[in-house]
């Protein structure tokens, strides 16, 4: 199916490709025009899905395989997803924006989230508990049933695949609402599920409103577990919903991550991190470098390094492989340019970008530095979702902890400093899921991945996030004499 030559695009649903009677546009956010549209799912194609994945989880069309050969398939996917990284990259590329190079690295990070689960598959393990000899008990874990995930335009591919992949590897069927402005590269994970053999039943991808399909799979009465990764507003929703049927969620909504800087930093280190945590996909990344806190004898030096940096990128269409591509829409970009706007008029201190760029049709915005960041300006508090820092001063440790705490959100977190005591220290004063040391982004898919406040709860990546995807159960034995 992923035929890179079509013009119109269709759902999967439980083994099949489906059209319908409406369409969405896809753009080229470069551009803004219209390349590709793709089947608006229905109500009706919504409950074809559930109808599907209940009948997978009735008949143990996974779970009755042993989990060895679960693990055998989840490697087949990954092999097949490596196939087609190159057709993917470019659907990537054109319908997000971001650059070739960055989308074939997306691609191939969901193949190895299969690799990785394949080989847990089979290691999902129970214990016993010691009850006495008259007893014998134990804990099993089985699979949540049909895991709906709902999944962002801005990584589409490899955030489908962090939860995809551990929720086949526990032996759910799952039904993917796919992004409305990204959703053409997703096909990808199904075109490599249907080649490897993946039961019918076990995968649905479904592109279409997300008010009225996603929010149908979230309230459906036989949803056994969501996924989302998203906004705080469609965030608050959907747990509004899922409560409703006490559903458990795994929700992954944002952030405002701050970097605290030290006196003894390594400054080529940190500005090769603010190059990655901010610039990277044009600063669409929900982990972003979106504040540094800077310690003031340094300040100056760092302002400039930064904004040295920002004025030294590259910006282009995703194809030419830019330092820095256009944002998702033109809403988005509109959106980050009235944030820059307001932070003026804030007080903050604009050292370079803070425009759309000159010359180009699309959604690009110019990577951003603004200094002189205080706590009472937007800018230091909303998360922009863009190539966009604020800059802030502080005087004392203490004081950088408290400013990097200072948020509403509390997904990722870094510092950067030689001293190893130091160092230690901050990784227990910030508040955040993940706090990274001297660089930016250091995790990988073997770590925990999640938020505190209205970053969300639950985890993703690692052996952590394979247990949001079972639940517990205990069987407690009298012993006949």
């Amino acid at each position: 199916m992923l035929n890179c030559n079509t013009n119109h695009w269709l759902n999967f649903i439980a083994g099949d490709w489906v059209d319908s009677d409406s369409s969405i546009e896809v753009r080229d956010p470069s551009t803004n025009e219209v390349f590709a549209t793709i089947a608006s799912a229905s109500l009706d194609d919504a409950e074809r899905a559930i109808a599907a994945a209940r009948e997978c989880v009735r008949e143990g069309r996974l779970t009755r395989q042993r989990p060895a050969q679960r693990a055998e398939l989840m490697y087949r996917i990954g092999a097949e997803i490596r196939a087609l990284v190159d057709d993917a990259a470019v659907l990537a590329s054109r319908e997000n924006g971001k650059s070739i190079n960055d989308a074939r690295d997306e691609v191939s990070e969901a193949a190895r989230y299969f690799e990785y689960y394949a080989g847990m598959a089979d290691k999902i393990e129970g214990k016993s508990i010691p009850l006495g000899e008259d007893y014998v008990d134990f804990t099993s874990y089985e699979p949540q049933g049909i895991s709906v995930q709902i999944v962002p335009w801005n990584f589409p591919v490899s955030i489908c695949a962090r939860s995809l992949a551990p929720a086949l590897a526990a032996g759910n069927a799952v039904i993917v609402k796919s992004p409305e402005l990204s959703p053409l590269a997703i096909t990808v994970l199904a075109t490599a599920c249907e080649r490897a053999g993946l039961p019918k039943g076990a995968l649905s991808i479904l592109a279409g409103p997300g008010r009225e399909i996603g929010a149908a799979l979230v309230a459906h009465k036989e949803t056994n577990q969501i996924v989302f990764t998203g906004s705080v507003p469609t965030g608050r929703a959907i747990m509004r919903s899922a409560a409703e049927n006490a559903v458990p969620c795994v929700m992954e909504l944002g952030g405002k991550s701050a970097a605290v800087v030290f006196p003894d930093a390594d400054l080529d280190q940190l500005v090769s991190s603010v190059r990655w945590g901010i610039f990277f996909n044009a600063g669409q990344v929900c982990s972003a470098m979106s504040r540094l806190l800077v310690q003031r004898d340094i300040y100056d030096e760092v302002v400039a390094r930064v904004a040295e940096l920002a004025s030294s990128l590259s910006i282009g269409a995703g194809k030419d492989n830019p330092d820095v591509t256009p944002v998702v829409s033109m809403g988005q970009r509109d959106g980050i340019l009235e944030i820059c706007q307001q932070a003026i008029e804030d007080g903050a201190r604009l050292v370079c970008g803070g425009a759309a760029a000159a010359g180009l049709p699309g959604a690009f915005v110019q990577p951003t530095v603004f200094a002189d960041v205080t706590t009472d300006m937007r800018l230091f508090g909303d998360e922009v979702f863009g190539p966009v820092v604020a800059i802030t001063p502080f005087d004392t440790e203490e004081e950088a902890y408290a400013l990097a705490n200072n948020t509403d959100y509390g997904l990722v977190a870094g510092v950067f400093t030689q001293d190893i005591s130091r160092a230690l220290r901050a990784s227990r004063a910030l508040e955040a899921g993940q706090v990274f040391v001297n660089e930016w982004f250091a995790g990988g898919i073997e770590t925990p991945f999640g938020g505190n406040g209205l970053s969300g709860y639950g985890r993703e990546k690692g052996q952590e996030a394979l247990y949001s995807y079972v639940r517990t159960k205990n069987v407690a034995i009298r012993v006949a004499r």
